[in-house]
């Protein structure tokens, strides 16, 4: 069974999504069976590489909302996740553009490490506050994963990958992606969203039953 995963590094209800989906495999008893492949989804292909404002101005000035409102929201998004076991530090968040991290992701899926590198990606950007559009970060991220650093910074300084950044995109849109996170399993069910723990189970057991 594969689940595949459309999500982008910068958005903080992927990663609660990650952890809710992990905890649902926990409870299937035939998580063993199950290939969960993260694919992407760029929320703002737009963004600049460095960028000066933090994720409160980003809110307020995307939303019309003051700055004190953004901020209510982010801290309750970040009481919610840690429900989850998270730590999301949006006051020192560095927002950048995801492109290359999505690259790394393509780039870390042929050493079998898509997985761990997804997870490393979210814990660098949410936590660790990295900028994870530098590439010494992402080159650092994948040496932590056991992928060889030099062979990461080659690709990085290439276009490689872009090209399957932007088909994944696209793929999603067909297959009805708006935003993200969004969970299709075995290309016949679909979540949307950071569902809680049993509505994952129940979908993976629905569709294991159809097997």
């Amino acid at each position: 069974m594969q689940v595949e995963v459309w999500s982008d590094i910068a958005c903080p209800f992927c990663y609660i999504g990650k952890r809710r989906i992990e905890a649902g495999l926990e409870q299937f008893a035939n998580k063993d069976q199950v290939k969960i492949v993260y694919k992407s989804f760029q929320l703002n292909e737009n963004a600049k590489k460095d960028i000066t404002y933090d994720a409160y101005d980003s809110l307020s000035a995307r939303s019309g909302m003051s700055r004190e409102e953004a901020k209510a929201i982010h801290e309750g998004l970040a009481k919610q996740a840690e429900a989850d076991g998270l730590d999301l530090r949006f006051d020192t968040l560095q927002l950048t553009n995801t492109l290359d991290a999505h690259r790394l992701l393509h780039f870390a899926a042929l050493h079998g490490k898509n997985i761990e590198v997804a997870e490393l990606l979210f814990k660098a950007y949410f936590t660790d506050c990295k900028h994870v559009g530098n590439h010494d970060t992402l080159i650092a991220i994948a040496a932590e994963a056991g992928i060889d650093p030099k062979a990461t910074a080659k690709m990085l300084v290439s276009d490689q990958f872009t090209d399957e950044v932007r088909a994944d995109h696209l793929e999603g849109n067909r297959l009805g992606v708006s935003g993200v996170p969004f969970y299709v399993i075995d290309r016949k069910y679909a979540i949307s969203g950071a569902q809680p723990a049993n509505v994952f189970l129940k979908t993976l057991e629905k569709a294991w039953g159809e097997l």
